[in-house]
């Protein structure tokens, strides 16, 4: 499968692999076992939310604050390398701590999540479902910046939050998750998504 890697993301190994992304055949076997595991039969219906297409190619946007290399579809990887050097002009630091997550992987967060002990009503509260994550999509990342705990609210108050809420619309990113959202998710101030231009 091609990978498509820009020279903007300073990736210093171009020979990484992308992860692994489900076919039509693993999607079905994916949403039959959360069905079993306690995903509603209704959740897409019940949550206002759609099984997400998985990119077929993948550009790497360099490590992750856990020295993991991270992916994006193309054209969200290149928007994103913008904006973050965007950020970089106005002393922002942008990094990453998740991008595109396959609903099999996304499937193995439920898993573990429930083998702690966590009931499936509070999981999908902050975790969307295998299968309708936007970080299925290649074009969601989860974003963090030195001084703050990654995936907590506490990014809300950082000078990168408020940089993000003034400049990410330019490059075509959004707030997925606000306060208060329609979709029952928790507020999740980390989480932006690239929109096409049709879709902003």
């Amino acid at each position: 499968m091609a990978v498509v890697h820009d020279v903007r993301t300073r990736v210093s190994n171009t020979t990484a692999e992308p992860p692994s992304r489900c076919d039509a055949t693993r999607l079905r076997a994916v949403l039959r076992e959360s069905l079993a595991l306690g995903v509603p039969a209704d959740h897409a219906r019940a949550r206002g939310v759609a099984l997400v297409r998985e990119p077929r190619v993948l550009s790497c946007i360099g490590r992750d604050i856990h020295d993991r290399m991270q992916w994006l579809a193309p054209r969200a990887a290149s928007a994103f390398a913008r904006m973050r050097d965007a950020a970089l002009v106005d002393d922002i630091e942008l990094q990453v701590v998740s991008a595109f997550r396959s609903a099999d992987y996304q499937l193995g967060i439920l898993r573990r999540k429930l083998e702690r002990g966590q009931a499936i009503e509070e999981i999908l509260r902050v975790s969307a479902a295998p299968g309708y994550s936007e970080h299925h999509s290649g074009r969601a990342l989860d974003l963090t910046t030195p001084g703050f705990a990654a995936l907590e609210e506490e990014f809300e108050r950082s000078r990168a939050f408020a940089w993000l809420a003034a400049n990410a619309a330019r490059f075509r990113f959004t707030l997925s998750y606000p306060r208060d959202n329609p979709h029952g998710i928790a507020y999740e101030p980390w989480h932006w998504c690239w929109h096409r231009a049709k879709d902003a």
